[in-house]
């Protein structure tokens, strides 16, 4: 009975999870919407520390969008172990890139789209390998997971972290750099998700009959999941606003993912009964995802589609053969164009002028 009971408790985790992937995948895309109108309209972008955006509808239909994504994703973790939940997570990189293509005119070319792909089969990889962790099914024995020396040094790192991204790095390098405002929501997630997983114990209880309203650590935990919540979704606008969402979703998983896992691991103990093989397998789909996330990144502006990729092997080719390349072939067609244009204009001048034409003047 417990099996098949683990086993509808898998399933409904994976559902939720899949959901609140696209629901955070489509939130990427109205908030960015939003704050795009916002700068035509001449108002105090985000980035610049500006909150204009509270008044733009579409900014708010993000936020909604994003909060039923949260809402999935809090559900899930209270179904599913962490390492399961998170990693399903790319899934919103895929849902963002493809919509915005569509709706941003954002191009995603074949790198970005291998990318993904490869996004998502990493993620299914750490999925099948996921470790299994420690069963906690009261709000005491959370609080004792909590109290482990592990753990505490573990936050208290991640605050400090925190705090000298906020009031040091953030100020001076927040606008050029793209991790700096990313670390700040990511390292703050993984805590949030640890208050997410004792809330969702603390509901179970509280539908149990238990007095969960009484016990502290449920008030603590709620306290600081608004707080963790209420930074991410500062930093994570101002990142958005300054940023391409092709780029800011997926290297916002990379380092949100590694947080969770990390953070999991020392919560709950999870990697310390793991086979070897589920041990090689969670770290070559993370390296996949990783490898996916790189060629997003790094060939973002190379202009490479399925249309245009024979052309660029045949140049490859007879490069590699040791062939010069041509004039020709130098050139793309818009480029072909503007020199066969530059080569004509002063042949027809010259016409123009030994005919007596006036126009040549």
């Amino acid at each position: 009975m417990s099996q098949t009971r683990g086993k509808y408790d898998f399933c409904i985790g994976l559902v939720l999870a899949m959901s609140s992937s696209i629901f955070i995948g489509g939130s990427f895309i109205l908030k960015k919407k939003g704050l795009l109108r916002l700068a035509r309209k001449g108002s105090m972008r985000a980035g610049q520390g500006g909150h204009a955006y509270l008044k733009e509808w579409l900014w708010w239909a993000g936020l909604l969008s994003m909060g039923a994504g949260e809402v999935a994703n809090f559900a899930a973790y209270a179904f599913a172990p962490a390492t399961l939940v998170t990693p399903l997570g790319a899934l919103s990189v895929l849902v963002s890139a493809i919509l915005s293509s569509f709706f941003l005119n954002e191009k995603l070319n074949l790198h970005g789209k291998i990318g993904c792909l490869l996004s998502i089969l990493g993620s299914t990889v750490m999925v099948i390998h996921a470790p299994q962790e420690e069963e906690v099914e009261t709000l005491n024995e959370m609080s004792h997971k909590l109290g482990d020396p592990g753990f505490v040094v573990f936050a208290t790192l991640v605050v400090i972290v925190s705090l000298i991204l906020i009031f040091v790095v953030g100020p001076r390098h927040g606008q050029t750099n793209i991790l700096v405002y990313i670390t700040i929501c990511s390292v703050i997630g993984a805590l949030s998700v640890s208050c997410v997983k004792g809330l969702g114990i603390a509901i179970k209880e509280l539908f149990a009959g238990k007095a969960v309203l009484k016990h502290p650590l449920s008030w603590i935990l709620l306290l600081s999941l608004i707080v963790c919540v209420s930074t991410q979704i500062n930093y994570l606008n101002r990142a958005l606003d300054i940023f391409n969402t092709s780029l800011v979703t997926p290297i916002y998983y990379v380092v949100f993912t590694t947080s969770v896992l990390t953070c999991s691991a020392i919560l709950f103990k999870e990697w310390q009964h793991m086979a070897a093989d589920d041990i090689i397998g969670t770290f070559s789909g993370f390296l996949t995802i990783i490898l996916g996330i790189f060629l997003l990144h790094a060939f973002k502006d190379v202009n490479l589609t399925l249309a245009n990729l024979p052309l660029s092997l045949r140049k490859d080719d007879r490069a590699a053969n040791g062939a010069l390349l041509s004039t020709y072939d130098c050139f793309s067609p818009d480029e072909e164009s503007a020199a066969r244009l530059a080569e004509m204009q002063p042949t027809e001048s010259l016409s123009a002028r030994r005919n007596g034409s006036l126009s040549a003047f």
